[in-house]
């Protein structure tokens, strides 16, 4: 899951990004609202949590140029404007959620976790492929009833995988969902990942579930 902060505090963006980071999300951050919307609008997210007070542009004007662009991708809108005429505000532009500062960051995870799970409709706490089960609550990974761990990039890519079951995914969707924007990526970085899952959630087992799609990308299948 890719999430961007658009926050002009860098202490309160590096913390949350931080935070989110320590729990599995790739996070990116931006610091004034054209650079929020340059990125917002031009790449792939799962979640924008937005600041309403921004240099450059908006939260509010953020919000609104995305859903006229046809951008729907879930908003956590931050503000230290408490008032219910400022939430109401931020909602009708576009915003799926709304929190005022300063808030807990237990808060904003949860608020996180619950716009994840619905991007267009409401997606399962637990994913499955044949005898393969995630559960991305407890951060949890278990086949043939064994347990098997994971490094939190490895269990990151899984969950990509899995949420695309049967789909192909191409490399560039990978990156682009499961590693940050300024990470520094080598051309066969998702190649080395896949073997590392292949040698933990396959080899081990009967069956073999992760397929590469040669000039394509990967998918997980149970046949």
């Amino acid at each position: 899951m890719r999430i961007l902060i658009v926050e002009d505090e860098h202490k309160i963006a590096n913390s949350i990004k931080q935070g989110l980071e320590q729990e599995g999300y790739s996070a990116d951050t931006a610091y004034t609202g054209t650079d929020g919307y340059d990125l917002a609008s031009t790449e792939e997210y799962d979640l924008i949590i937005l600041d309403i007070m921004l240099p450059g542009m908006n939260g509010l004007q953020i919000c609104t140029n995305l859903r006229k662009n046809h951008i729907h991708t879930p908003v956590l809108m931050l503000s230290a404007r408490a008032e219910t005429e400022d939430k109401i505000t931020g909602l009708d532009t576009g915003a799926d959620d709304y929190l005022s500062k300063p808030f807990a960051f237990t808060e904003l995870l949860a608020r996180s976790k619950a716009l994840l799970r619905r991007p267009n409709g409401i997606t399962p706490k637990v994913l499955t492929c044949a005898d393969l089960t995630l559960d991305t609550q407890n951060f949890t990974v278990t086949r043939s009833n064994k347990n098997i761990d994971l490094s939190k990039k490895e269990f990151a890519l899984l969950e990509y995988l899995l949420r695309h079951k049967n789909q192909i995914v191409s490399k560039d969707k990978i990156i682009e969902h499961v590693w940050d924007y300024d990470s520094d990526i080598l051309p066969n970085t998702v190649e080395v990942y896949i073997g590392y899952l292949r040698k933990k959630v396959d080899k081990p087992f009967d069956k073999s579930l992760l397929k590469t799609i040669r000039g394509f990308g990967y998918k997980i299948e149970e046949s």
